[in-house]
């Protein structure tokens, strides 16, 4: 069934919006030039509020570095994941960085993105003194944006079943059209595993349409970028996989359309 016309406008209303968001935090959480050195050997874990303004540093920084994290989504109201954060460190409080390949635990926003530059990557800037107080008014800046009649997206939780499995999501911090699919699985608990696709050139800037027909470059400029090249025959995102049910979308309407009829009640 075709998407109605209302539906559509929301559908670029949002992006718009997310859009701006982008803008002001300077588009941090959209490139990744300087990957991380290596990869860790299990999943970190990320227990997240999409619209947090600190959670969203976090995740800008996951980006740039090309790490992938399952974020286990904490929303206000949640049962799903609270009490799991609050039983490793003594507390409800996000985002709680998990790492089993060290053994580390991690709350504030500045100390995990340290810790991921200094354990995985390169010096992440813009942690400390005036820079960071720059970072965190414009990252609340941005999550305002993501006002709606009933709240914030991705802030407050939704009745929803839980997966068996986790969900996997291609998509980068920054995406405008990626925003509404990760506030979606915030306020439905559904975890995910969340392979950051960073753009890996200027040649990558743009909408899929506009970039692939102007710059012809090549769309395999990161890893994840690679992937979905070689297995889908484009690069966009978002694109999610739900190992439960066997389905691959692009589209974010198409997969908001997908989660609520599975998962939200």
């Amino acid at each position: 069934m075709r998407p109605s016309l209302a539906i559509i406008m929301s559908t670029q209303i949002d992006a718009l919006i997310n859009l701006f968001a982008g803008t002001v935090r300077g588009w941090r959480g959209t490139l990744t030039l300087a990957p991380a050195r290596l990869q860790p050997v299990q999943p970190l874990k990320l227990y997240d509020i999409e619209a947090s303004p600190y959670c969203r540093l976090v995740r800008e920084v996951l980006t740039e570095l090309d790490l992938d994290v399952m974020i286990l989504p904490c929303p206000a109201g949640g049962t799903r994941f609270r009490p799991e954060a609050e039983q490793i460190g003594g507390k409800q409080q996000f985002p709680l960085l998990v790492d089993d390949n060290t053994g580390v635990h991690l709350y504030e926003s500045a100390d995990i993105a340290e810790y991921l530059g200094e354990t995985y990557g390169r010096r992440v800037k813009g942690t400390r003194g005036w820079r960071r107080s720059l970072a965190i008014g414009s990252s609340y800046l941005a999550s305002a944006m993501m006002l709606r009649r009933d709240g914030i997206g991705g802030m407050k939780v939704r009745r929803s079943i839980a997966p068996k499995q986790p969900l996997v999501l291609y998509s980068f911090e920054a995406s405008p059209y990626s925003k509404p699919v990760r506030a979606r699985l915030c306020e439905l608990e559904l975890p995910y595993l969340l392979r950051n696709t960073g753009k890996g050139h200027w040649k990558d800037m743009g909408p899929p349409s506009f970039r692939d027909r102007l710059f012809k470059g090549p769309q395999g400029t990161t890893r994840h970028r690679r992937w979905l090249s070689e297995q889908t025959g484009k690069v966009q995102v978002p694109y999610i996989i739900d190992p439960n049910t066997g389905t691959a979308l692009y589209e974010s309407q198409a997969i908001l359309n997908y989660l609520d009829r599975t998962y939200a009640r």
